[in-house]
Order: structure tokens, then sequence, then C-alpha cells
């Protein structure tokens, strides 16, 4: 194999495929990033088993082939080798040798044939969808699914399709986030599970999509295309749970508050709060109070009183800081409302007049 090309177009496909390989130690080649010239491109391939991609880049082909090389190697080198505009990759010998302006540099490949195939979803539901509409649901719950492995339709983005588009939902049973996002034509949809360790790098490919992406869906895998980029990521294969049978629909305690005042309360708050990161809030309309406060008993103790709209009874209740502050991402209004419903009820918070986004959060005993 033998190719030329422009160095920043390589060092971007590099890139891009290099943070796809695997760090299995018992198939080094997973650590490989392929590349494939044939006519006048190159498919620049890696895969961890779990997620793939493809990347094809126009090259001048001199000779056709196919070569393994480390990926974390080239990639370095690339981004290193600095005010060169072309490179020139050739095998010999088991090797790659790379020519630039500056000199010549020999790296060491894998046998090509020890590669994985990734897998091609070929037939199946087919959908075109906005690239930017499907990174706002999944940005929107993605935080909110379980980190362990345990129970694998926890830890996994769950995504279905309604008649006014997909409806993007993560869980770890202590706080539930639901984004809805308005699609066409998705008929057939049906749902699916993504795995959320995948997620982090489906949203860094798909930044780089501009407009609609083709999204495709078989039974093990699901597949994003778009200009030269084709990505894949295995499904689970699980039953995510009926989760809006916990959604309250009535409420004790209504509270509007300003996001930004929130943000701040929690921010002091957090400074005093102990190894449970416990939260205490304080909801009473009847004194038009609403307030936060932590306690260390190492550190100190904070009360922050809350300028807000209260309706409803008093009540006083605590919760997992984090699991409120990690929901602000989701919530695009400047105003948002936090609804009670009892003391072992689930607090729910939405953006106010937006109903696109609903976050549920679980209270801890005292």
């Amino acid at each position: 194999m033998k190719i030329e090309c422009a160095k920043s177009k390589l060092a971007e496909a590099v890139n891009r495929a290099e943070k796809i390989t695997g760090k299995n130690l018992t198939l080094p080649v997973l650590s490989c990033i392929l590349i494939e010239a044939k006519g006048n491109e190159v498919v620049i391939r890696s895969t961890n088993l779990d997620l793939g991609i493809e990347i094809t880049v126009p090259v001048k082909v001199i000779e056709e082939g196919k070569v393994a090389i480390p990926g974390s190697i080239l990639n370095s080198f690339l981004a290193q080798s600095i005010g060169d505009k072309n490179v020139t990759l050739e095998t010999t010998e088991g090797n790659v040798k790379v020519t630039t302006d500056a000199g010549t540099t020999v790296i060491k490949s894998l046998p090509s044939e020890d590669f994985p195939t990734i897998p091609r979803i070929v037939g199946e539901n087919a959908y075109k969808v906005s690239a930017k509409e499907l990174i706002r649901g999944i940005k929107a719950v993605w935080y909110s699914s379980a980190t362990s492995s345990m129970k694998p339709e926890l830890s996994s983005v769950y995504i279905y399709a309604d008649e006014d588009g997909l409806i993007f939902v993560a869980t770890d049973s202590f706080r539930l986030a639901e984004k809805r996002v308005k699609m066409k034509d998705l008929k057939d949809f049906g749902s699916i599970l993504i795995p959320v360790k995948n997620i982090p790098e489906i949203m860094r490919i798909l930044e780089g999509a501009q407009g609609e992406v083709d999204m495709a869906v078989s039974k093990n895998q699901i597949s994003f295309s778009f200009s030269g980029v084709y990505l894949t990521s295995r499904i689970v294969d699980g039953i995510f749970p009926d989760y809006k049978q916990i959604i309250p629909k009535e409420f004790k305690t209504h509270v509007i508050v300003l996001k930004q005042d929130v943000v701040s309360a929690l921010k002091v708050a957090t400074i005093f709060s102990d190894k449970f990161n416990k939260l205490s809030v304080k909801a009473y309309p009847s004194e038009k109070t609403f307030e936060f406060s932590t306690r260390n008993a190492d550190v100190g103790e904070s009360v922050n009183k809350i300028e807000s709209v209260l309706d409803g009874d008093d009540l006083d209740i605590n919760f997992n800081y984090r699991y409120i502050t990690d929901c602000f991402q989701s919530l695009e209004a400047d105003s948002m409302s936090f609804d009670f419903n009892g003391l072992t009820r689930p607090l729910i918070i939405k953006g106010a007049g937006d109903k696109s986004f609903t976050y549920l959060v679980m209270p801890i005993n005292k």
C-alpha cells in the first residue's frame, strides 16, 4: 500500500478513529487503526467491539492495500508534525513508512487480517434524523444512567418513538430523566437501548455532522452515517422498566424559582455538605419560604433562602444535591419548577413552560 494525501484530512480522520480503538491486552489489534487504500480513497476503521467507525477520505492511491497500525502512535505523530501539508504512507517489510517534508518515520504494523469486521446494517429500518436534535435528546438524559453494568438496561439510554418524534430516557433507579424531541418520519422505529459507555463517543462523532444523518437500526446494532463517516454501536438486549407509572400525576407542593438562583444557592450549599451529599429542602408556602440547607460536623453549616412562588403544603425533605445539579444542563428555560408529593414520593423538576423535559429525583432518608 502507498498513498499520498493532505495531512490535515488524514490527521482529522485518524484522531476521530483513534478514540474508538480498544484497550484489550489479549487482542492487541484492537488498539490499531485499519487503513485500506482502494481506487481514489482510503477507508480508516477502528473498533473496540462495542463501537465501530469507518471514515472515508479521498487520497491519491499509488498502490492499493491495507495495513493495521497502532492508533495512538499514528495519531500522536500526525498531531505533532507541524507545518507539513502532505504526507505519504507506504507499507514496507511489515512496517509503515510515513514521509513528510520534515523527514521519514517508520511505525511497526500488525497483520491486517486479524482486524475484526465492523458490522454493516443493510436493508433494515432506516431514517433521516437531525444530528443536532439527536445530540440534544441524548445529552439531556444520559447522565442519569447507572454506572454499574449489573443491570445493562439501566446502564443504557432508552430511545423510543411516538407520533411526535423521539423520547430519550435514562435512570439509575434513584433519578430519571426524560427528554422529548420532535422529529418526523419515524414510522416503525420501535425502541432501542444504547450502552451509556458508548454515548460520549457517539455524541462527539455526531457533533461533526451538519444537518441530517442517516440512522439505521437492526436487532443488535444502530448506525449513523454522514459525510463519509459510518458509526455503529451495539444495542443492549433488555427491557427498560415501565417508568411512566412512577411519575406522579398530582402534587401537594409546587414551587417556581429562577434557575440561576438555584444554581447559586447550591454552589454555596455544597461547600458544607456531608459525605452523603445530603441537601435539606424546606418548602413552606404558609411562610412563603423556600430554602436549601446543608450541614457538615467538620466544616459547618449553611442555610440559603431562595426567592420563589410557592403553593400547597409545607414540606421538609432531603435529597442528594448532586442529583439536582446534574439536571441543570437539560433545563433550557430561565425558570424551573419543583413539584413535591410528600416525604416518600419523588420530586419532579421541569423547566417553566417546557413540557419536553421531565426530571425525577427520589428523596433520601433523614
